[in-house]
């Protein structure tokens, strides 16, 4: 056991040393982007407005306003017709956020459009406990969603309160309530929850996990707590600061109260009866981000939308999408970039490999396979390799850190737009500094 916690260190200062390039973005065209031939593209629609702005959130989210909210989503359908008549189809569509239930009469028009345009089979929705009402999951339902994913974080109080969630959105026993209501409504109901926050303890997870296998729920995911330098600072004088030598732990008492009543279907979703995971980063082959803040990932490059409100609505007004930025992965970035989003869903099919890459992924990541299977982080077999129960440990910190860096990039975007964003600090500013200078 003395030696995990080298290893823990030694894999992460390799991963981040690898990827180190994902986010050095470039100024990028407007226009849209020439739809991929083939393949299973997914829809990714960011509505950043949210009731209370969480102290430990890194998201792209905004103090609701109605007003505001309603000239958003007339502007985001204006940019979903851009891809549409570029081409683009997708299988599914995720709707995510900041809170996209704080306008539910708009999110059913806009989904509506989302169907008739594209057909899509599968969409998620992302929601609070308080709008867990018949006057909201109707609509939806009759809207055709087909998961519904609720923020709930833990059902300890005092942890909700430290969170300033606990006045706005209940607290454990008005969730667990409202939770068992919406069971069964939807193909799936997903269940968001924390762990690593500062004050938990194992014995508040132990009792998350209890209540959870109570309530009718079909899926969970269960995400470390992952935050940017400026929600860092937020979070010190309210919540207090992660201690990640509790990660370990904290994941082994997941996984073991978890199983077998729930099948891990990615690093961190667990699923009743292996009903699928809905990780579009994993299944697509590729993903648009559309709305203020949101990313993308096609033929090979990252793209982000603008995070300025203002800026949004002027650049679809004028014909253009949201995209501001861009990277163009060099060949051994994509490669490891999707060695990372297939181990994440807990698989890498050779065949899959050979499509996309040829023989030459192989050649080029040999010293990360054979490290993953040297540690036992995976199982080899005849069609690729299989994550392991230790790797699934191992996936959860490198995915952790990647969407640190991600966060990292969001700080940056937030400074520019101090205006749109008063909780930019002078930190944020000087995250700014740094990654602007490391593009350089």
């Amino acid at each position: 056991m003395t030696l995990l916690p080298l290893i823990d260190s030694f894999l992460l200062r390799a991963f981040r040393y690898r990827t180190r390039g994902f986010l050095r973005m470039e100024e990028a065209p407007g226009s849209v982007p020439p739809a991929p031939v083939g393949g299973n593209g997914y829809l990714y629609l960011h509505i950043p407005f949210c009731e209370v702005l969480c102290p430990f959130c890194s998201f792209h989210r905004v103090q609701h306003h109605h007003a505001q909210a309603q000239r958003y989503f007339h502007w985001l359908r204006e940019e979903i017709r851009l891809y549409h008549r570029a081409g683009y189809r997708f299988s599914g569509a995720y709707f995510g956020g900041g809170t996209p239930t704080t306008e539910p009469a708009e999110l059913v028009t806009t989904i509506a459009l989302v169907r008739e345009l594209f057909g899509v089979r599968e969409i998620s929705v992302e929601t609070n406990p308080r709008d867990l009402r018949p006057e909201i999951l109707d609509p939806l339902r009759a809207a055709g969603v087909t998961r519904l994913s609720v923020g709930v974080q833990s059902f300890d109080d005092a942890l909700l309160k430290q969170m300033e969630r606990y006045e706005k959105y209940g607290g454990s026993d008005e969730i667990q309530e409202r939770i068992r209501a919406a069971a069964g409504l939807f193909p799936t109901l997903n269940v968001d929850l924390i762990f690593n926050q500062p004050h938990q303890s194992v014995a508040s997870l132990e009792r998350d996990l209890t209540i959870l296998s109570g309530l009718g729920a079909n899926q969970v995911s269960f995400y470390p707590l992952m935050t940017s330098p400026t929600a860092s600072r937020r979070m010190a004088g309210s919540m207090g600061v992660p201690d990640n030598r509790r990660l370990r732990e904290f994941f082994s008492t997941i996984g073991r109260r978890l199983q077998p009543e729930f099948i891990p279907t990615s690093a961190w979703c667990f699923t009743r009866r292996g009903h699928g995971s809905d990780e579009y980063i994993v299944d697509a082959d590729y993903y648009v981000g559309v709305g203020s803040g949101a990313f993308s990932f096609l033929d090979g490059t990252l793209y982000t939308t603008t995070f300025s409100l203002e800026t949004y609505a002027q650049r679809i007004a004028q014909g253009l999408t949201g995209i501001t930025t861009r990277h163009r992965l060099s060949d051994g970035e994509l490669m490891r970039y999707n060695l990372l989003m297939r181990m994440f869903g807990l698989r890498l099919d050779r065949e899959w490999v050979l499509r996309r890459h040829g023989s030459r992924f192989f050649r080029k990541l040999w010293g990360e396979l054979r490290t993953l299977e040297w540690l036992g982080a995976v199982n080899r077999d005849e069609r690729g390799w299989q994550l392991t129960e230790r790797g699934m440990y191992w996936l959860m910190l490198m995915m952790s850190a990647f969407f640190e860096s991600v966060n990292g990039y969001r700080d940056a975007m937030r400074a520019h737009i101090r205006d749109e964003q008063p909780a930019c600090d002078p930190l944020c500013l000087s995250v700014a500094s740094r990654l602007s200078a490391a593009r350089q």
